[in-house]
């Protein structure tokens, strides 16, 4: 119990400092007298605007985002029993990607305001085909049917997304938009937009806690315990969905955050499946926000994008873990 208090304020200690210094560091020539100025309403209105505008926004959806996709991965890896699996598994971010492309050459919507919403519709759909077709196909186990059903889905609009790019090349600025995930230039509207299914995938996820260490042994084990595996399953994954599809919708396609987050709070707080999933979340945003702010400083001018960033860090991590699953 003392380990884990201590672990909690320190993981809270560390939000809070990331979270600052994603406001006093970037690539601006903004210093940090400037920072606090703009913070008290003293500054001029540009740094005011660098601050509050730019600085602000994508540190506070860092930090929902992180934290969204860090559960998601941690219900998803507890779910499919599958360490190796991470939320694009159950097809949202092909979904999200797709969405936003087949608004811009259908629709014609170059507004980067509505886009979120079609990435959104887009994440969604994906995601409630892939669990109706799981829970159709009863050829294999359901998890190992999950698992192929997710790879064809993303597959098949992978391949779609990118013919409607060849057919259409003035969509394919706005598909590297979404393929990289990013934090920077995104508004807080768009936050605003996923927010509510963000806090429902969060709900039901809560809703999902007590059955998290029946599953975990397996669902033999689980339905002689008396739990109903079926609802179970899809309470979980449709959390997965809803907190992956928000998060997809606002950040794009952000790699390799939901495969990390869960192993890193496994290493934390080793032997506890609840304890694994809810701490995965905080240490997703923990991970999102210092990935952002490394992008924005590892280079004298310009920026790295935070996908970039994880998948520079989390292929070799991926590598690593899966090297030590399989021994």
């Amino acid at each position: 119990m003392g380990r884990t208090i201590l672990l909690i304020l320190g993981l809270a200690l560390a939000l809070f400092t990331a979270s600052w210094a994603g406001l006093y560091l970037g690539s601006g020539n903004v210093t940090p007298s400037q920072v606090t100025a703009a913070l008290t309403g003293a500054a001029d209105p540009s740094t005011t605007a660098v601050v509050l505008e730019l600085r602000l926004p994508r540190t506070l959806i860092g930090l929902v985002v992180g934290a969204a996709l860090g559960l998601a991965g941690g219900l998803t890896q507890l779910h499919t029993r599958n360490p190796l699996a991470d939320p694009g598994l159950i097809g949202v971010t092909a979904g999200a990607g797709f969405g936003v492309v087949a608004a811009l050459a259908v629709l014609d919507l170059r507004n980067p305001a509505t886009h979120p919403w079609f990435a959104l519709i887009g994440a969604l759909v994906a995601g409630a085909i892939v669990l109706a077709l799981t829970a159709r196909i009863t050829v294999f186990e359901p998890m190992t049917t999950l698992v192929l059903t997710g790879a064809v889905v993303s597959a098949l609009l992978g391949s779609a997304t990118t013919a409607v790019v060849l057919m259409f090349p003035d969509t394919m600025k706005s598909f590297q938009f979404w393929s990289v995930g990013a934090l920077a230039d995104r508004p807080l509207s768009a936050l605003i937009v996923a927010l509510p299914f963000i806090l429902l995938g969060l709900l039901l996820a809560l809703c999902n806690l007590p059955a998290w260490p029946s599953l975990e042994l397996g669902e033999n084990l689980a339905a002689s315990l008396g739990r109903p595996v079926l609802r179970d399953r899809l309470v979980g994954l449709g959390a997965v969905v809803l907190l992956a599809s928000g998060a997809t919708s606002v950040a794009g396609s952000v790699g390799f955050l939901g495969l990390l987050a869960p192993h890193l709070a496994n290493r934390l707080l080793p032997g506890s499946p609840t304890g694994r999933v809810l701490l995965a979340a905080p240490l997703g945003a923990l991970l999102l926000v210092v990935a952002d702010i490394a992008g924005r400083v590892v280079l004298p001018t310009g920026e790295v994008s935070v996908g970039i960033m994880l998948a520079i860090v989390g292929a070799p991590l991926f590598v690593i873990i899966a090297r030590r699953i399989t021994r």
